[in-house]
């Protein structure tokens, strides 16, 4: 009986070392933890006036939905990322929508990236990083701004826009928009922005080559990622449904399956950038609030 009771006491003695151990270590991870911090701005609004573009089939047919279209700051103890860039500066000036031809979109600004910058005490200059989710116009806008910044793209996406295809066709405002951009770091893949796992890039091709969309763990909201284009509406996200524009159906189907597991593994949570209502959601500079 002495020998059992001695046993399970070691027992016991053993597995609290153990949880003592784990706490500690839980302990030392957070303190270790590297404090950033997300920013969201409003980089325009697109009125979707063809939503069944959105859809490989007829599901959408007849409506019309509004997009938020944002952009956002990473700032971290070794640097500041911008992630995305809005609509094209160029809208600020205009004092109606403006409509582009084949009528699909009726899109609008009314703020500029610098002003907006300002809300958080920053200048251009304080940008380190720049990566778009991808290169089309509603995410590119204000890119070339920031000439100075590291442009952090995938291959697969700079050997697109920077094509003799490209910037010969009626797309050359793709090229345009981040021809500034000289400063580059091609991606193959996944990438660690700032070595700690705080800010991650994940490669998600499939709506253009080079998509990708952002892990974040941030302080105060935990886990967190932003979908680019991957998903464009709440609807699309819980039907899986593919827009007729992506470059690669099969390959997107394959990227939302590679998102929905990462987001599982994470306990991540999920913010559709052209949802309204996750643009809402989001954590705002306290100056650009008032």
């Amino acid at each position: 009986m002495k020998k059992i009771l001695l046993t399970f006491l070691i027992s016991v003695t053993l597995f609290s070392c153990k949880e003592i151990k784990k706490e500690a270590e839980e302990a030392i991870t957070k303190s270790e933890k590297p404090e950033v911090k997300l920013y969201t701005f409003d980089g325009g609004t697109v009125m979707v006036n063809n939503l069944e573009l959105f859809s490989q089939d007829t599901t959408y047919h007849g409506q019309s939905k509004e997009f938020a279209d944002a952009f956002y700051v990473i700032s971290h103890p070794k640097g500041n990322l911008m992630w995305d860039a809005g609509l094209p500066e160029a809208l600020v000036a205009s004092p109606e929508p403006v409509t582009p031809p084949g009528g699909a979109f009726t899109i609008s600004r009314r703020d500029s990236v610098l002003n907006q910058l300002k809300s958080i005490d920053m200048t251009a200059d304080d940008i380190d990083y720049i990566a778009l989710s991808h290169s089309h116009f509603d995410h590119s806008g204000h890119a070339n701004f920031f000439k100075d910044a590291k442009w952090l793209v995938q291959e697969a996406e700079y050997a697109m826009v920077t094509s003799d295809e490209i910037k010969n066709s009626e797309n050359a405002g793709l090229y345009e928009a981040i021809k500034e951009l000289t400063n580059v770091q091609k991606l193959n893949g996944d990438y660690d922005v700032f070595g700690d796992g705080s800010v991650v890039i994940k490669s998600m091709p499939g709506h253009t080559p080079g998509h990708q969309v952002l892990y974040l763990d941030l302080v105060e909201n935990g886990p967190t990622l932003l979908t680019g284009d991957l998903y464009h509406t709440y609807e699309n996200r819980e039907h899986k449904r593919v827009p007729v524009f992506n470059t690669d159906v099969q390959q997107t189907l394959k990227s939302m399956d590679a998102f929905e597991a990462f987001a599982k593994e994470k306990n991540a949570k999920v913010y559709l950038q052209h949802q309204k209502e996750d643009f809402n959601k989001m954590p705002k500079a306290p100056k650009y609030l008032n």
